[in-house]
């Protein structure tokens, strides 16, 4: 059998390298070899082979990249064993960068204990898919450098579609496992400017339009605070390499949440910048071309003062010189250290998924806290909410009804946690519209769902989504202003769903896609852990429609005591620094009430 599989391997290899060349169709030529019935089985499985090889060669090379983290890390230990690896990994980012300026520790010996600790955390829950083997080389520029960057010797791991220079940037699908990258990314470049060191590329969900961490060449990621829920996605390769302790600083990319929920769901904190605010160019995507809703990219980390000193790092002339387009902004420090009253608005619920009891707990107990320490909280509704998550969001991202995304499915298998949402897509658009119209009355939510999945039909009317998308960001903004708000405290997606479930539940993003719809910076930060309370009360969760989401949202957040439960923390367009200020301020009073227990 094995014989006769890589004699096929063989010929079908020798059918797509010649036959194309003279204009013959591969399969078009096995349908007058074996007759058309023949041809379409045998071509069918001849392509699943195709995809699985190449599967293999990518899984392949990963174990040779993790096999080169070990011997770096070998040979680094051999020559340096006294090397206080559980001193540097108990260090902070600010802290640790302080060590590195001041030499007191080497760059060297600050990668390979990440290196090495990176290789601890992945082989306990698969997050990391790549070795950046030019990490040793970026030691060697790095001690060049006459100046020494904000991020000097600090090792940094990136999500897998980030381009890096002869790295590949799957996207978990195979049709982007053929495309080795020809130069960094302009992120991966500013990032060695500022002295940082990317060392690993980590896990995503098979197109990244999904909540989980999963694909068919690495495989699944788990959660490190309980390998039975998920990590989250699509950034969840980087939740859980932090939260393991493997990385110091990450970046994640954000379309719909895919910072901020596995951010959420692994206990870390994060920051969605607005868009434009740091450069995409040279990140790959399954839904280029897709302008209705923001995407951006990112830092995570452990804590604020993290993610400010990246985003200080990060905005200097080098990154306005590398991309014009992105507007010449300097981090604005007296902002982010302001100490004056803020006032903030809140909410406990959108209206479209009744949060969970821990949910709704963590923004009750930090609005408190909040008040407590001097700033004043207001209550706000966010106007028109199913209109915004069904017409704007959802009708936005697939625009196109799916098209785009699902031509990246051509010639690949569909990963199992993947299939609800890409059956779903892949229904003819009239069937669609029937079975919204059939399910109106019963499932409302799912049939208006459905409906927007369609699309908007042609380029005159995306130019008229593009306006009400204008038109609500306008009436949003009147709500904001009349109440005179600086900021806005609310609830993010949690605690970590149970495996299986975030592919089933996308639409439970809509805590956070609003912010994407709106454009406005948002981040999250972890302030409470599930209680058994919380497990009680959840017994009696019905949701807000009774609908089969409801039901697997119930299910989806059961079993979590102990785990950590965040809020998200927005703030206008281009306001980054205010809204970490806000996330500065909920983790002080959250710290402060910790050690007063």
């Amino acid at each position: 059998m094995g014989r006769q599989r890589q004699v096929c391997d063989m010929i079908q290899e020798k059918l797509e390298e010649f036959l194309p060349k003279y204009g013959i169709n591969p399969q078009a030529a096995l349908a007058v070899a074996c007759g058309s019935a023949t041809a379409v089985v045998l071509w069918k499985w001849m392509q699943r082979r195709g995809i699985q090889r190449k599967m293999e060669e990518a899984r392949r090379w990963r174990d040779n990249s993790l096999e080169q983290m070990e011997k770096v890390v070998w040979k680094f230990k051999q020559k340096n064993p006294e090397v206080q690896s559980e001193f540097i990994l108990s260090l902070s980012l600010a802290e640790l960068a302080e060590k590195l300026r001041e030499e007191s520790l080497s760059p060297e010996s600050v990668l390979y204990t990440y290196v090495n600790k990176a290789l601890e955390v992945t082989h306990d829950v698969n997050c990391v898919t790549d070795f950046i083997h030019g990490a040793e080389e970026q030691l060697g520029e790095v001690r060049k450098q006459k100046e020494k960057g904000l991020l000097y010797g600090i090792p940094v791991s990136i999500k897998d579609h980030i381009g890096c220079k002869d790295h590949i940037s799957t996207g978990g699908l195979v049709q982007f496992l053929s495309q080795v990258e020809k130069d960094d990314s302009v992120i991966v470049k500013v990032l060695k400017k500022q002295g940082a060191i990317p060392f690993v590329k980590t896990n995503i969900p098979q197109s990244m339009i999904n909540i989980d961490c999963s694909n068919l060449i690495f495989g699944e990621t788990l959660n490190p605070r309980n390998h039975k829920k998920s990590p989250g996605g699509s950034s969840g390769g980087e939740g859980a390499l932090i939260a393991g302790g493997g990385s110091i600083l990450g970046f994640g990319t954000d379309v719909a949440g895919s910072i901020r929920v596995p951010s959420s769901f692994c206990g870390i904190c994060g920051l969605k910048p607005t868009g434009s605010r740091l450069s995409v160019v040279g990140l790959a995507s399954p839904i280029a071309g897709m302008k209705s809703v923001s995407a951006t990219i990112g830092p995570m980390a452990r804590d604020v003062d993290s993610l400010a000193l990246c985003m200080k790092a990060l905005l200097c002339e080098d990154l306005f010189c590398l991309d014009p387009s992105v507007p010449p902004m300097p981090f604005r420090e007296e902002i982010y250290t302001s100490s004056k009253p803020l006032r903030i608005g809140f909410y406990e619920d959108d209206g479209y998924f009744e949060p969970s009891p821990s949910m709704r707990r963590a923004v009750r107990e930090t609005k408190n806290l909040l008040q407590t320490a001097g700033h004043t909280l207001i209550p706000f509704v966010p106007p028109r909410f199913n209109y915004v998550v069904d017409e704007l969001f959802t009708r936005g991202l697939f625009s196109d009804g799916a098209a785009n995304l699902l031509d990246k499915f051509k010639g690949d298998i569909v990963d199992p946690y993947l299939k609800s949402q890409i059956n779903c897509y892949s229904l003819p658009i009239l069937l669609k519209r029937i079975l919204a119209f059939i399910l109106k009355p019963v499932y409302p939510r799912i049939a208006r769902d459905l409906n927007a999945l369609c699309g908007v039909g042609s380029a005159k009317n995306l130019w008229k989504h593009h306006v009400a998308v204008e038109s609500y960001r306008r009436e949003f903004l009147a709500e904001w202003r009349k109440l005179k708000l600086d900021v806005i405290l609310c609830p993010v997606l949690g605690p970590a769903f149970n495996e299986g479930y975030p592919g089933k539940l996308f639409a439970a993003t809509s805590y956070t896609n609003l912010y994407n719809v709106l454009n406005f910076p948002a981040g999250i930060v972890p302030v409470t852990t599930v209680t058994q309370a919380d497990e009680e009360e959840l017994k009696h969760y019905r949701g807000h429609y009774g609908d089969p989401w409801d039901k697997r949202l119930k299910e989806a957040v059961k079993d979590a005591v102990g785990l950590p439960v965040a809020v998200q923390c927005v703030a206008l367009s281009w306001q980054e620094e205010l809204c970490l200020r806000l996330m500065k301020e909920v983790e002080t009073v959250v710290h402060e009430r910790r050690t007063k227990k």
